[in-house]
């Protein structure tokens, strides 16, 4: 019965549109109430839900992207991207999926990824005549790969709802399922640049052009690197390493691409408060959530059913990505990792599925929540920029998240995607 209060309530709300931290608080809170709890259980569990030194790492990797963003990193990368396939026909298509993919190595957020260079993308793809839906469509897709290729912000989350994996371990994981991502819609603008006859967009740069724009793009480029070596090579954890990041940001906007001054400082330290506030809410409220879902045991009576049910590793993941999928459209990843990787995770290591590689499943899964009609954020903030309806927008995207739908197939069926990278680099 209190099971059944606690997801009721949480159902009800969520459909009557009240924000998520505040439904999954007030139903962990009526759950709490109907188990004969105090009201000061929920606010004991929302502190120490945020107690915690590897959460710190959070605030640093938004500061990071935020002071990276204000640095005019996107239109560095723009430039690089453009230079390799801008002269090709699509070439803008192809200049928008290397840029996202690019820029999600620093910001860990498909909603910033979307939001910033891919407003500028959209734009430039609208006055060089590609369809304004098109447009959306491939940068809500491409902004998929911000949380799945390192730093990612929902990674930081999962590892530490899972004892059984590591920052490190899924940041190294990310980078093959996120390159593979972005590889299928390189493929796909191929296809409909030729069918729809997309134009190129200028000619191919000269030597010393090429060398100079890879000169000024190599400092935004390498700090993706610099995180993943420093914390796999045990040289700072990932919370040092998000403090590095900022630093890094601030020398690079300052000093050498000087677009960052001391008087843009503000709003950007306002706008990461902002953001860090909103997640930590969302982590608070999640916490005391999966307390809840402890002290009913719901986590264990599901193991013991799904164990009564014979399922073989295959068929799990297969009803597992069933489950995540219908769940994704409605919640954001960062709750859904916080509410569902207590309860599945340990079923599925009763399986014998590797950790890292069902830690990717997952991931990859919830992401893919944030592009799925009707309600995914991504094609709300793409709409808006590209000035496009949701239906347009998604009579364009069903066939690239087909292809997004495939390469999860592809990573639910072949561990080693997932795993491979991680124990070479072990």
């Amino acid at each position: 019965m209190i099971t059944a209060i606690l997801f009721g309530c949480l159902v009800l709300l969520l459909a009557l549109g009240v924000p998520v931290a505040f439904a999954i608080g007030m139903s962990s809170l009526a759950a709490m109430l109907a188990n004969g709890l105090l009201p000061i259980s929920l606010a004991q569990k929302l502190l120490t839900g945020v107690d915690s030194f590897p959460l710190m790492a959070l605030p640093f990797f938004l500061l990071a992207a935020e002071l990276m963003t204000g640095g005019a990193l996107a239109e560095v990368l723009l430039r690089f991207a453009a230079m390799f396939v801008g002269h090709r026909r699509g070439g803008l298509g192809y200049t928008n999926i290397l840029t996202l993919t690019f820029f999600s190595g620093i910001s860990g957020s498909a909603l910033a990824d979307a939001a910033g260079p891919g407003a500028i993308l959209i734009r430039m793809m609208r006055k060089s005549g590609y369809p304004a839906a098109y447009a959306a469509a491939l940068t809500a897709t491409t902004s998929v790969v911000g949380p799945i290729i390192p730093p990612s912000i929902i990674m930081i989350i999962y590892a530490l709802q899972d004892q059984n994996v590591s920052v490190v371990s899924l940041f190294i994981a990310g980078i093959i399922p996120g390159l593979l991502i972005s590889g299928s819609l390189l493929l796909y603008n191929f296809w409909a640049s030729r069918r729809r006859n997309f134009r190129s967009d200028g000619t191919l740069p000269d030597l010393r052009t090429i060398v100079t724009t890879t000169w000024r793009a190599l400092p935004a480029l390498v700090l993706p690197v610099i995180i993943v070596v420093g914390i796999h090579g045990g040289v700072f954890t990932p919370t040092e390493a998000s403090v590095i990041a900022v630093f890094y940001a601030l020398v690079c906007g300052m000093f050498v691409y000087r677009t960052l001054t001391l008087a843009m400082l503000p709003g950007i330290l306002a706008r990461s408060a902002f953001l860090t506030a909103s997640v930590l809410l969302i982590v608070a409220m999640c916490s005391a959530f999966a307390w809840v879902l402890t002290i009913l045991k719901v986590p264990q009576m599901l193991a013991l059913w799904i164990g009564a049910q014979g399922l073989d590793p295959l068929a799990f993941l297969l009803a597992v990505n069933i489950l995540l999928l219908l769940f994704g459209i409605f919640i954001e990843p960062l709750p859904g990792v916080m509410v569902l990787v207590p309860i599945l995770a340990p079923m599925a290591y009763a399986l014998g599925i590797d950790p890292t590689h069902f830690a990717i499943v997952v991931i990859v899964n919830l992401t893919l929540g944030m592009i799925t009609p009707p309600v995914g954020g991504l094609l709300f903030v793409t709409a808006m920029v590209a000035k496009v309806s949701l239906s347009e927008l998604n009579r364009e995207l069903y066939p690239m998240l087909a292809l997004q739908l495939g390469v999860l197939a592809l990573i639910s069926l072949v561990p080693a995607i997932s795993t491979w990278l991680p124990s070479v680099m072990r």
